[in-house]
């Protein structure tokens, strides 16, 4: 779906883009007039999706017209959404390519091309779900392969690639302090641990890359070894597939290859332009939200549809608007402004809902402030969260790599389809169903402690909290200090120099990002400060237990890229490791004379640490209160040696000249973090990251794969297998045939969910999956999981219905069992339905309220499918999962209103018969003939033309198989 479909309405509005006339797109802004302008960015987007697809069948004039008409039909009205662009990470992928892979096969057997058979939707695959940590830090041991791949070949043949030295030499730099090797000790005396992270390790001495350790290198050869079959077959998938890109292992996480390489935000195929947009199968779609692109998760079958040429379908959505306002507090960082943000979301009640952020405050948020909020949109249940386009947007894209001339086209694009959030412009904001204003300037900086996380302090009232806790009795707060010692001062030497210890001394200071990786930003703001302190001569009393834990070699490569690291170095902050620390206990002893002048004057001394956990002498057995701080505030605490400080009225030491340095005058503004943000890190990062995509990886590129148009089928393998979803593919569709004298496979209660119907997690040893896998040849530590066999459709069909908290009311107590009827045996569900499928007999299932509840899965529907279940009957269903049946092929039959199995007195031991009339329509009516003779009406959950369409060519898999022939 790119240009315009035969017979198109809306060809007239196809014009070129001003400047640049080679260009064409709808100009849907003209189309929709007045009504187009108060349209929130966000169903600007469906709007001109509905009217490029338009073409009278998947999408009609009626569903434009209804996105137009937005601000009354919300809520009322479904309507179809044909999104650019499709990501899958492998566990959902591999189902979805195993399809196309049977589909060519199919057509190629009804006489078709299967060359023809690609998905028609440009999709990218991540591999990215295949990695398991079998070796960690230095534990490198042999190990046996759990995966179930081939014990015959050694592990060593799978890749070219050997373990490399650990240790680096010199190289000669000043000011070395030993050789770089992952166990050598740093000033605080912490150890580095091995770093399992596709990033490269930096020596925080030098600045210089280190060879990956061993853990990396094992784990991946455990990978590659594991997942052979998988990989072998997405190389294949790579090489015969037009308009899909596989992305090898060890690129990255789907969600970040999403955000930082593959996103277009403009789309332009052929000199056509249209927004970008996308479904995916991981829940941190949203996050491309943050980059103006319309985005959200959704399930396998969606996704598989959309692959197919399909719209997805949704409900017109009510748009919550989300007026920013005001200028945050110069102290609060980007995680204060995130999590406050999602607080208000979450109290809003956006559940179900799309977000869409406007206001003058919206411009003070970087890119990555706007993904990390759109990327926790689980966390406050809204569908996506939106930031249209802006200034603040182009300025990240255009050190991300995207050339200046793009650049140019994709601004004045999104101007002319009134998509461009501008601040300064004088036109109206978009109506919202409903606003919640969020004044940045509430949102101030608090740390938490001493003694619980939960116990929050605003940093400005830090100083009177802190003297609160000296005379509170003790308790979850209190010391219980009397008066007349709260200002009491022990003397003490150390290094030669003599200090002054008193309550509220810090002696720990700890930068830990494990909580941060998300938005690195502060940490970069820990450096920048750093930098301005030692710039006007400020310095951390050398006694401060100080450390830096990055958390990962990504927040070190920011840390040196953007040049701050050194002067972090300089105030005692420098690179102990990439493992858990300080908050866990894990910090080096205070020097002997300080825990000496601590115990002898009953001081209460201070830790301040950016981490999680601050429960009283979890730090430090001496150090009785500790606060958790943001990571620039651990910095300042440090040099300011106390928390009895008034920031705004007291300096944090003196400088150069004897001049009092405050807070205020070192602390780096937003304007400042986001520059060094986008113009160092950014650019940085992202030109890695290309530079990998292109290179790709040895073990990948050495991959043996099969170039063949059909894909050969190894009948031995466990992993990947040809599915029978096209057995009956024929050249037209035949009309619905009657289901006669079928037995009810199961009969289920009410809140059937997809986890009791799809197969999931570990594959139990007694389960019909197990026996299937033995009979290969396997023991059950090489069964490996579900997911991982997710490209086999005969473990998965065993999977289905394995759930043993399922409650089958045939059985009485929860068991992954049925009794198959014609023998009275009790059996696993999948063994009933083998031998109901030998004799000819076809299945239903009798099921309550809300049958199919929770996540979207394929073979919640796909399983059924294959286990021979014609119908559901059910007294109401899950809407998403209702589709998902039609989709591959199962009737969704709901009792009448007021009627159920026991109302209508059925037992589900009789047999049904279920005539179809040679029409279908949406909303009919069908009638049910019992065994016992027992008549009753159910109505048939066809909405529409198209799902009737589909129902009646087998599902979508068929309907579009049956194109290329």
């Amino acid at each position: 779906f790119v240009f315009s479909p035969p017979g198109s309405p809306y060809q007239p509005v196809i014009e070129a883009l001003g400047n640049y006339p080679q260009k064409k797109f709808y100009n849907v802004s003209k189309l929709g007039g007045a009504k187009y302008d108060t349209l929130p960015y966000s169903i600007r987007v469906l709007f001109e999706s509905s009217i490029r697809n338009c073409d009278g069948f998947l999408v009609k004039e009626t569903d434009a017209m209804n996105i137009l008409d937005w601000k009354t039909k919300q809520n009322n009205v479904e309507v179809p959404f044909c999104p650019a662009r499709v990501v899958l990470q492998d566990f959902t992928g591999i189902p979805a390519m195993v399809d196309f892979a049977a589909m060519r096969e199919a057509v190629r057997n009804a006489g078709g091309d299967p060359m023809k058979v690609n998905p028609a939707c440009p999709t990218d695959l991540t591999v990215d779900h295949s990695l398991q940590i079998d070796f960690s830090k230095c534990a490198i041991q042999n190990a046996p392969n759990p995966g179930g791949g081939d014990s015959q070949k050694p592990m060593a043949k799978l890749s070219p690639l050997k373990a490399q030295p650990r240790k680096v030499p010199c190289r000669g730099q000043t000011g070395c302090k030993g050789p770089c090797s992952a166990g050598d000790s740093s000033r605080n005396s912490g150890q580095f641990s091995a770093q399992i992270e596709n990033t490269p390790i930096l020596c925080p001495f030098h600045l210089q890359p280190v060879p990956e350790p061993e853990t990396v290198l094992k784990n991946q050869e455990m990978e590659f070894g594991r997942n052979r079959e998988r990989l072998q077959f997405f190389k294949w998938s790579s090489k015969v597939f037009k308009n899909i890109s596989i992305i090898p292992p060890e690129t990255g996480m789907a969600h970040q290859v999403n955000l930082e390489y593959v996103s277009r935000v403009v789309f332009e195929v052929k000199d056509f332009l249209y927004p970008d947009s996308v479904v995916g199968t991981d829940s941190h779609t949203t996050m491309v939200n943050g980059l103006g692109i319309l985005g959200w998760g959704v399930g396998g079958i969606e996704t598989e549809a959309v692959m197919l040429g399909m719209p997805v379908t949704l409900t017109l959505p009510e748009v919550v608007g989300c007026e920013l306002t005001g200028t945050a507090s110069p102290l609060a960082t980007s995680i204060d402004i995130v999590l406050s943000i999602t607080k208000h979301l979450r109290q809003a009640d956006v559940a179900g809902k799309f977000v869409e952020f406007f206001g003058s405050g919206v411009s003070q948020l970087s890119v990555a402030d706007r993904t990390t909020i759109a990327n926790m949109c689980p966390e406050y249940g809204a569908i996506l969260s939106f930031f249209p386009v802006d200034n603040v947007t182009l300025k990240h894209l255009k050190h991300t790599g995207f050339d200046k001339a793009k650049l140019e086209v994709m601004e004045a694009y999104l101007k002319a389809v009134k998509l461009f959030r501008n601040d300064e412009s004088s036109s109206r904001e978009p109506e919202y169903s409903q606003v919640v204003q969020i004044s940045l300037s509430s949102i101030i900086p608090y740390v938490s402690g001493p003694k619980r996380s939960q116990d929050r302090v605003a940093v400005n009232n830090m100083k009177s909290d802190f003297q609160a806790c000296l005379n509170e009795k003790s308790g979850v707060k209190g010391f219980q200090i009397a008066v007349e010692k709260q200002n009491d001062i022990v003397p003490v030497q150390y290094e030669g120099n003599e200090y002054k210890l008193s309550h509220g001394c810090i002696v720990i200071a700890a930068v830990i990002s494990c909580t941060n990786n998300c938005n690195p930003s502060v940490m970069l703001a820990a450096g920048l400060l750093a930098k301005k302190a030692v710039e006007a001569g400020l310095v951390v009393k050398p006694y401060i237990r100080t450390s830096l834990s990055p958390g990962s070699g990504m927040v070190t490569h920011y840390l040196s890229s953007s040049g701050v690291l050194p002067y972090l170095s300089k105030l005692g902050f420098e690179v102990v490791g990439y493992g858990c620390s300080t908050c866990v206990g894990n910090t080096a002893p205070l020097p002997e004379a300080i825990r000496n002048a601590i115990k002898q004057g009953d001081i209460i001394a201070c830790g301040v640490l950016s981490g999680t956990k601050n429960f009283e002498g979890r730090i430090c057995d001496c150090v009785r209160a500790n606060y958790l701080a943001s990571p620039p505030l651990v910095v300042a605490y440090a040099i300011a040696g106390t928390v009895r400080i008034d920031f705004e009225t007291e300096p944090l030491g003196t400088g150069f000249n004897g001049k009092s340095i405050y807070l205020r005058d070192i602390w780096p503004t937003r304007r400042e973090l986001h520059t060094v943000e986008e113009e160092c890190v950014i650019s940085s990062m992202f030109k890695e990251l290309k530079e990998k995509m292109e290179k790709g990886n040895k073990r990948w590129n050495l991959l043996e794969a099969p170039e063949s148009t059909l894909f050969p089928w190894d009948l031995k393998s466990t992993y990947i297998r040809c599915p029978s979803f096209f057995d009956k593919l024929a050249k037209e569709p035949v009309s619905p045939q009657p289901i006669e004298n079928a037995h009810v496979l199961l009969y289920l209660g009410d809140s059937v969910t997809t986890d009791h119907i799809s197969p999931a997690g570990s594959i139990a040893r007694s389960s019909a999956a197990a026996k299937y896998l033995t009979n290969k040849g396997l023991t059950p530590r090489e069964f490996n999981s579900y997911g991982a066999r997710r490209g086999n459709d005969a473990v998965m069909t065993r999977g289905t219905f394995a759930n043993i908290k399922l409650l089958n009311k045939f059985i009485g107590k929860p068991a992954p069992k049925t009794i198959h009827f014609p023998s009275g045996q009790t059996l696993d569900v999948f063994e009933a339905a083998e031998l109901y499928q030998k004799e000819g007999i076809p299945v239903i299932i009798l099921a309550g309220r809300k049958y199919g509840l929770g996540s979207s899965r394929d073979w919640a529907a796909k399983g059924p499918f294959l286990l021979g279940v014609k119908a559901v009957l059910a007294e109401s269903y899950e809407k998403v999962h209702k589709s998902q049946l039609i989709g591959i092929g199962i009737a969704p039959l709901q009792f009448l209103p007021g009627e159920n199995p026991s109302i209508l007195g059925l037992t589900g031991r009789e047999q049904f018969s279920i005539l179809f009339p040679p029409e279908l329509s949406p909303g009919m009516t069908l009638d049910i003939k019992t065994s016992t003779g027992k008549v009753f009406s159910v109505m048939a959950l066809f909405e529409n033309d198209m799902e009737i369409t589909l129902y009646k060519y087998g599902g979508s898999l068929n309907f579009v198989a049956r194109r290329f022939l």
